[in-house]
């Protein structure tokens, strides 16, 4: 799974260098932060209301569809921020044997 991440991850970082005529991720990169953040709301959005429809019964395809645009769209923002999604996970992984209840409690 990590694999896929690292992958996109460096795929993302090679095409903020590209022309923002030849590459989507160079055109939102080029476009600033605030650009991006628009989009990572926009997808997030439409994963919430994907994730309504399936609890209605419809196919979960739009919601995977969805939530890999977000996720493309968040570590797009990542990149931006000079930020990598192993830092991400290495905050994930912090977490394992944490409750949830005590971790929220303790950001106060």
């Amino acid at each position: 799974m990590t694999d896929t991440l690292t992958k996109l991850a460096s795929l993302i970082e090679a095409r903020k260098q590209a022309s923002p005529d030849s590459s989507y991720v160079a055109k939102l990169q080029h476009s600033g932060l605030n650009k991006i953040l628009e989009k990572v709301g926009e997808e997030a959005i439409e994963t919430i209301l994907a994730a309504r429809d399936v609890e209605q019964g419809a196919s979960k395809d739009k919601l995977i569809y969805e939530t890999a645009d977000l996720w493309f769209h968040t570590l797009v923002m990542l990149a931006q921020l000079d930020c990598s999604p192993a830092e991400v996970l290495q905050e994930l992984e912090r977490r394992f044997g944490v409750s949830g209840l005590e971790e929220k409690a303790a950001r106060g």
